[in-house]
């Protein structure tokens, strides 16, 4: 499987055959009720290393509903780092171009917030709103709710930029180089 092979380096940090299936992971996880495939249904598929459970993984919306909040991690004996994996299923995922449908606000959200901090070095709540309004198609959504939050202070018309923007502008540009 040239998927599980691909992640050598990943296999190195989180060892997927030391899960023994006590299922704490799931049972912890805040999101596992909303998950196709719960993170220890992900470790049992991973052992598996069946010709397409990787593909079934990474179309999965569960890699993209993971918070990453390591309550897994905590509550697993082993210690196994499942955020670490759901972080690289995510990159494999848009890498191949398996995103699944669901994730499209997701997606949409993170590249919003990431494009604010590349272009300002910090948040700037507005913009990203509207970057994110227009990626996900859901313009009309929680309309009501900016002209009360930018009375009360809560959003600012202008951005607040940091001193060394173009260090900020390198990191990302390196990351996407990689």
């Amino acid at each position: 499987m040239k998927f599980l092979s691909d992640l050598a380096s990943l296999q190195a940090q989180v060892d997927c055959r030391r899960c023994y299936q006590c299922g704490k992971c799931s049972a912890g996880c805040p999101l596992a009720v909303d998950m196709d495939l719960t993170p220890s249904l992900v470790m049992r598929l991973l052992q598996r290393r069946e010709a397409g459970l990787d593909l079934k993984i990474l179309r999965s919306q569960t890699i993209w509903l993971c918070l990453n909040c390591e309550t897994c991690l905590v509550r697993c004996p082993m210690e196994i780092d499942i955020p670490v994996m759901m972080d690289a299923f995510r990159q494999e995922s848009l890498r191949r171009r398996t995103v699944h449908p669901r994730a499209k606000k997701i997606l949409a959200f993170h590249r919003a917030f990431l494009d604010s901090i590349r272009y300002t070095g910090r948040l700037y709540e507005i913009g990203m709103i509207a970057d994110y309004k227009l990626r996900s198609g859901s313009l009309m959504q929680d309309l009501v709710l900016a002209p009360l939050m930018f009375i009360r202070g809560k959003l600012r018309l202008f951005p607040e930029r940091i001193r060394g923007r173009s260090t900020v502008r390198r990191l990302f540009k390196h990351r996407e180089d990689e």
